[in-house]
């Protein structure tokens, strides 16, 4: 049976995992400091050890723990990892950044989740309202084996398919492809233009329209306007809306604002991050 130590295995990300994990053909060793993490685990019906423990013989070590701290929880338990292990990781800004130690008999493996989509053909409520996904909304995935033989990539895509279940479609891509990914498009650019259509909304209501009209306007509009665009069903937009969409992107939008995907652009954001 295949070991795998997580670590923060109570913490909002880790239990997540620890949920799915559970029943799997992996032995899951949970690793969880605080008190509070190791009082959730409970609810799971499995025990946290100690970090000793864990990694004795362990294959893969899952890192569920913030950004800010890869870096050091991976450089504290480098000296105890057998050549070979394979280190996951939930996001590439801490691999990208080279937060991880120079070992190059370990195998480092980068997984994460898409997130359900909007156009999704959830039935079921308790799946409809699991926007995260991993409980119960199937999502897609994306992974990347940053370093360690090709034949690692396997192992690493199961893992990462329990770990993010229900999984639709797993994509392998580059550590480099993940941050163009995140934090580029997704957060510096969908995150934040998400954030500007909400504050849209509330001048517009602050303008008179009222709340929730205005809200409901927002979002039928966001689901019948990226059908289109996003090619999810054929359609054309009316004459007045292509005139608005011309008119209102170099108003909205800098002439540069494609520099955000540049290397160096990426490279500070995830400096921030991390």
């Amino acid at each position: 049976m295949t070991a795998i130590a997580l670590f923060g295995a109570g913490g909002k990300m880790g239990y997540r995992l620890a949920a799915n994990l559970k029943g799997s053909r992996f032995d899951v060793r949970h690793v969880e400091p605080s008190d509070a993490g190791r009082e959730r685990l409970r609810d799971l019906d499995v025990a946290a050890v100690d970090q000793a423990g864990a990694l004795d013989g362990a294959d893969v070590v899952i890192l569920a723990v913030p950004d800010t701290v890869i870096g050091k929880v991976a450089a504290a338990i480098s000296p105890s990892l057998k050549p070979g292990t394979m280190v996951v990781v939930l996001d590439a800004a801490a691999p990208f950044a080279g937060h991880l130690p120079q070992r190059d008999d370990l195998t480092y493996f980068v997984t994460h989740p898409c997130h359900p989509p909007i156009f999704n053909d959830e039935t079921e409520m308790h799946a409809k309202v699991d926007y995260f996904g991993g409980i119960a909304a199937k999502q897609h995935i994306v992974s990347a084996l940053m370093q360690g033989p090709d034949s690692d990539y396997a192992l690493g895509e199961e893992v990462a398919k329990v770990i993010w279940a229900p999984v639709m479609r797993s994509h392998r891509v580059t550590v480099e492809q993940m941050a163009l990914l995140e934090p580029g498009l997704s957060e510096t650019v969908a995150a934040t233009l998400l954030v500007v259509m909400k504050e849209a909304m509330d001048d517009v209501v602050a303008r008179g329209v009222p709340k929730e009209a205005a809200r409901d306007f927002l979002l039928g509009h966001l689901n019948v306007l990226g059908s289109v665009i996003f090619e999810e069903r054929p359609g054309l937009f009316s004459d007045a809306c292509n005139k608005a969409i011309e008119f209102g992107k170099p108003v909205l939008m800098r002439p540069d604002w494609k520099r955000v995907f540049e290397p160096d652009e990426i490279a500070a954001s995830i400096q921030r991050i991390t």
